[in-house]
């Protein structure tokens, strides 16, 4: 508002000088005008307005910042009504940082312009980031807005010189220590001040580029509204001067120190004279003025030479205070000088002093700091200087020339052949003619021959060659180079470098030599001078001696003895010169390519003959990740599998529910065989994926192979199928699945993964969890059940029979190996021939011991039933309970049950079951009493505890090495022990 006033009264005419700074505040002009602020401008409105900060406050600035930093992310936005007045923190969008600000305006509901005072900018927030901060917080700001001095835009100035003025006054001010001396202050805070950049007086470069122009005059009437009582005296309080003196070069004249009369006297505000630095004189035509009526005695001659008296007075008084400030001056130079003088004197003394008493030892010290010297030279010449002048790198070349290793011969022989050979069997690959590819093998192997004896060639004569220990001098060699020197320059490979080090090295050795040659004759010289002067002072010697011959030349043998000592000393300590170390970095460079090319020639030799006498059995540590990678892929192919089965499941709710039609739409994409298989059958599993290995000892007539798939152990059970069999497969898997799904874990029945079809030979392919060493016959072979062991087993397993019967299926050939004990109480009853119809006979084998598990009637031809699931299960039973004991049986093959002393419900048990089966059906055996309430308990059996411990040490320790098993059984044989 300050600029837009400033701005409306700019259209005026031209005023006295006094009134261009209206909306001024009063300021203490002894305290405040002409005050030098040093600051930092930190933003721009305009050519001639910015803001700025004072130096002296950068520690707040930090301070601040520290505060609001942790303050203002806790804080609570503001709502409601926003005060102009008060400080809030402000969320900047250009770093993300808090500051301080004050609202301006509320542009809508939700945006807020404000300004951030400590730096001066604006910015348009959203209410989310503006937060109320402490009390502590709620202080003055640290950046000042300015005004320059005597300036004002020109009215009617264009959007682009406005903008390019802006630009301008920021290239001057901006992040810039600059001095403002100030002049004056708006009532708004806005301080009008000089501002100037070292010698540059930055509003005087606005103005001369235009950007600005100097402020129109106005009336003092529209300034200072509390001098309008005496409007003829013009005073501006706190402006001694309101215009630069650069202001006052285009138009001087209309800035006139206005005057006004009293009494027909001339009145001068000595006010404002005294603050321009003036005295208060009057012209001379005013002083006969009031003094026309002295006398008429008084002629007028008199006047004029009393005038004449009274300036030569006044010029006289002018002189004797030149004089006078001359002599004092004078007076002040001699006092400084006697001072001066009297300091001289005294270091003159103190030095005479210094020297007298220096020339009493002056000999004794002259031979201590030589001696000192040459014990210093005799350091430096123990210590090896080979780094200075490149002997360490002279020696290295040596290295390299005299024992560099060359390619062998046998090698470019032994990759010409080897090319040879890659090409006829790429001849081979490419041939489509059955009569070429006969000639091309021929031809193969014959270059064949020929490789394998290269390769022997080679062998042995790389086997001559000192490899290793050439390589080991490499490395030390390179070591100890990297050690002195650090790292080497890149792409350094001149022979020219190598003759220029051998240049410099021979003219620095040259050099030294004769340094140190000088040394050592100025130093014997001095020897043969104490050798001399021994005899001089002998008593004993008579023979005469001059002593100005033996004792007058020792300054001259000391001087030079010194000046060559210290010679050598400087040539040896001092630093080297860029121009000697870019040689020496240059040929270390040199050095340590040709070691790196030399030690990769013979890592290709040595690897060369390391593929030539390796075996064909690769790495185990390769080997094995291999694997790894395979099972890895593996278990990413049965994820996508178990994807795709939740699709089809998704799909097979879909026909169900909404479109029974999809599986005649689509064909090809096998929904209906999945439906069919109750969700068992997938399409997209192959045995190849799975890394099976037989298993002999479980394999009877369908082949049995043993597999990993996601951690899990798994059994692949394959069956030969046709047309009719793939059908009776897939429905008897079905069912089987159906009854298992009804209740999972409680029904009895061993879980089915997946079955699949393979598509390469007739053959299906069912997948089991395989539980090893967990079916009877493995379990009575080891460690046999107990009592209650058995009973809880065969509860699970009439379970498992009470599942199929309820679901119409008959197992037909239960038998010891399938059915499991899983941790010697849970019973399950296997899988079982999928392939048979329901009519199909039993399998002639089901035996246990010397027990057949074959019903009588299923022995003359009847088909198999429920009861014969139940006669095999009273075998199975009986055989649990008697273990090793005889059997008897009678003409029909019937075992006795009354030979064997056992518990009496267990005992009636077995009679329904093998005797009178067509009463009893699974549900009953799971509901019998000797499952839920078992009487005979087995007594306790020390040793079978100790084996049975051992047996499950044993166990836990295979179940830990589950994934060594395939190895063990690549041969075919599964070694469970």
């Amino acid at each position: 508002m300050a600029q837009q006033r400033g701005r409306k009264r700019s259209a005026g005419p031209e005023r006295p000088r006094h009134a261009c700074f209206s909306g001024i505040a009063q300021m203490d002009e002894d305290t405040h005008y002409n005050k030098v602020e040093d600051v930092v401008g930190s933003h721009v409105e305009d050519a001639v307005t910015f803001w700025a900060q004072s130096i002296s406050r950068n520690k707040d600035i930090m301070k601040i910042g520290c505060s609001l930093s942790e303050v203002c992310p806790h804080a609570n936005s503001v709502f409601g009504n926003l005060d102009p007045k008060k400080i809030y923190g402000g969320l900047f969008s250009e770093d993300k940082c808090w500051y301080r600000c004050k609202v301006l305006k509320i542009i809508s509901d939700e945006k807020c312009l404000v300004r951030y005072i400590d730096y001066g900018n604006t910015e348009i927030l959203n209410r989310s980031d503006i937060v109320e901060i402490p009390l502590d917080l709620q202080f003055s700001s640290v950046a000042k807005k300015y005004r320059l001095w005597g300036l004002q835009i020109p009215s009617g100035q264009e959007v682009t010189q406005f903008d390019q003025g802006r630009t301008f006054l920021g290239s001057l001010i901006f992040e810039k220590e600059i001095k403002m001396r100030i002049k004056a202050t708006y009532q708004d805070g806005t301080v009008i001040a000089q501002a100037e950049y070292g010698s540059v007086d930055i509003g005087e470069e606005v103005a001369k580029k235009g950007f600005a122009e100097k402020c129109r005059l106005t009336s003092s009437t529209n300034i200072c509204e509390e001098k309008k009582s005496d409007p003829g005296q013009l005073v501006l309080r706190n402006l001694k001067s309101p215009i630069p003196t650069w202001g006052h070069r285009s138009n001087q004249s209309a800035f006139s120190r206005p005057k006004g009369r009293l009494s027909g006297r001339m009145i001068l505000d000595s006010k404002n004279e005294n603050d321009a630095g003036n005295h208060v004189t009057f012209p001379k035509d005013s002083l006969a003025v009031g003094d026309l009526n002295l006398g008429s005695n008084v002629s007028l001659a008199k006047i004029k030479q009393d005038q004449k008296l009274i300036e030569e007075n006044e010029r006289l008084k002018a002189e004797k205070e030149v004089l006078l400030e001359s002599y004092k001056t004078l007076e002040s130079k001699v006092e400084q000088t006697i001072q001066e003088l009297q300091q001289e004197k005294a270091t003159t003394m103190d030095l005479t002093k210094h020297l007298e008493s220096t020339l009493k030892t002056r000999v004794g010290t002259r031979m201590k700091n030589l001696a000192a010297k040459v014990e210093i030279l005799k350091e430096i010449r123990r210590v090896n200087i080979n780094v200075r002048f490149g002997n360490d790198l002279s020696d290295a070349l040596q290295v390299l020339e005299e024992e560099c290793f060359t390619n062998p011969a046998s090698l470019t022989e032994l990759e010409r052949i080897w090319a040879e050979y890659s090409l006829a069997q790429e001849n081979i690959q490419i041939c489509e003619n059955v009569n070429e590819v006969s000639i091309l093998i021929a031809k193969r192997n014959e270059v064949q021959q020929k490789l394998n004896m290269a390769v022997e060639v080679f062998i042995l004569e790389v086997d001559e060659l000192p490899l290793n220990k050439r390589l080991k001098t490499l490395q030390d060699l390179s070591t100890s180079l990297e050690a002195v020197y650090g790292k080497a320059k890149e792409g350094v490979n001149s022979e020219e470098i190598l003759k220029k080090f051998y240049d410099w090295k021979c003219g620095k050795r040259e050099e030294f030599t004769s340094v140190r040659s000088e040394t050592e004759v100025s130093l014997q010289c001095l020897v043969g001078w104490f050798q001399n002067t021994v005899k001089a002072f002998d008593l004993s010697v008579e023979e005469p001696l001059t002593s100005e011959d033996t004792i007058g030349v020792i300054d001259e043998i000391l001087e030079k003895t010194e000046s060559s000592v210290c010679k050598e000393l400087e040539l040896s300590l001092i630093e080297q010169g860029d121009a000697d170390k870019e040689i020496i970095l240059n040929t270390y460079s040199q050095v340590l390519q040709k070691i790196r090319l030399e030690e990769r020639l013979i890592a290709t030799v040595q690897s060369k003959y390391k593929d030539s006498i390796e075996s064909d059995d690769h790495d185990g540590s390769e080997i094995e990740k291999i694997k790894q990678e395979i099972t890895d892929l593996r278990n990413s192919v049965f994820q996508e599998v178990y994807r795709e089965q939740e699709e089809y499941e998704k799909l097979n709710s879909l026909v169900h529910t909404w479109f029974p039609e999809l599986p005649l739409l689509f064909p090809e994409i096998g929904l209906l065989k999945y439906m069919k298989s109750g969700g068992l059958l997938t399409m997209s599993l192959e045995r190849d994926l799975l890394d099976a290995e037989p298993m002999k000892e479980l394999s009877g007539k369908r082949p049995l192979v043993c597999s990993e798939v996601n951690g899990q152990i798994i059994l692949l059970k394959g069956y030969s199928v046709d047309v009719d069999t793939e059908a009776r497969v897939i429905q008897r898997t079905a069912a089987y699945h159906r009854a298992w799904r009804e209740t999972k874990e409680d029904s009895g029945l061993l879980p089915l993964i997946f079955l699949f079809l393979c598509k390469s030979d007739p053959m299906a392919y069912l997948m089991v969890p395989y539980y090893p060493r967990a079916n009877l016959s493995a379990v009575q072979a080891s460690v046999p059940l107990t009592s209650e062991e058995a009973l809880k087993v065969m509860r699970g397993v009439a379970q498992g029979l009470h599942t199929l019967h309820k679901a119409d299926i008959i197992h037909g050939s239960l038998h010891q190996n399938n059915v499991f004990a899983l941790n010697r109480e849970q019973g399950i009853v296997g899988d079982f021939d999928f392939t048979k119809s329901v009519n199909q006979r039993a399998s002639v084998n089901m035996m246990v011991g010397d027990l057949s598990l074959i019903s009588p009637e299923l022995k003359m031809g009847k088909p198999a039933s429920p009861s014969s699931d139940l006669y095999a299960y009273g075998c199975l039973l009986l055989w649990l309970f008697v273990q090793n004991q005889k059997f008897e049986t009678n003409e029909d093959g019937i075992p006795k049950v009354d030979q064997f002393h056992l518990d009496g419900n267990v005992k009636s048990l077995l009679y329904s079951l093998i005797y009178c089966r067509s009463s009893m059906t699974a549900e009953q055996v799971w509901n019998a009493e000797c499952f839920l309430v078992p009487k005979g308990k087995s007594p306790p059996n020390p040793e079978k505890d100790t084996e049975y411990t051992q047996y499950k040490e044993e166990e836990e320790l295979k179940t830990e090495n589950l994934n060594k098993y395939k190895e063990k059984t690549r041969n075919g044989e599964a070694n469970f022990d």
